[in-house]
């Protein structure tokens, strides 16, 4: 019996060398399966940044009292929000503003656009960089008064 443990000891030592040879293999999976994780997660959070901008600039589009005043808040809007992104927004490009329905009942509409940087994860195979764009639409007040009215 006493043998029969020996034997049984001698073997599980013998396996030492196998286990180093499946992480050697299996390392370069891990970091790859780590750098997808991280790059889908900088692109989701950019894409989230960007609605958010792009929410808050109608918004702030939406309380002005003339189409140049929208497009003037949600430009100081869009750009204070995504100051704020870091790596997740790195070009911002001004934001469009749709002011033709600028009336009581209207509407405005503003898309933003912003480039993600992705160089560093070239290796798992995403794209140096991506463009992300969102857009958001916000009504005017039906009883409002535009045009310093009120």
């Amino acid at each position: 019996m006493l043998r029969r443990v020996r034997a049984g000891a001698a073997r599980i030592a013998d396996d030492g060398g196998f286990s180093s040879l499946e992480l050697v293999l299996i390392t370069p999976f891990l970091l790859a399966f780590v750098l997808l994780v991280v790059g889908f997660g900088r692109v989701t959070h950019g894409r989230q940044e960007v609605q958010h901008a792009a929410a808050a600039a109608a918004r702030a589009a939406s309380l002005a009292d003339t189409p140049g005043q929208a497009q003037t808040a949600a430009q100081q809007e869009a750009a204070a929000d995504l100051a704020q992104a870091g790596i997740s927004c790195q070009s911002p490009s001004p934001p469009t503003v749709d002011t033709s329905q600028f009336y009581a009942g209207g509407q405005v509409q503003v898309t933003i656009s912003c480039v993600t940087n992705l160089s560093d994860l070239t290796v798992v195979g995403f794209p140096g960089h991506k463009t992300l764009t969102a857009s958001a639409t916000v009504p005017l007040e039906q009883y409002r008064q535009f045009g310093g009215g009120g």
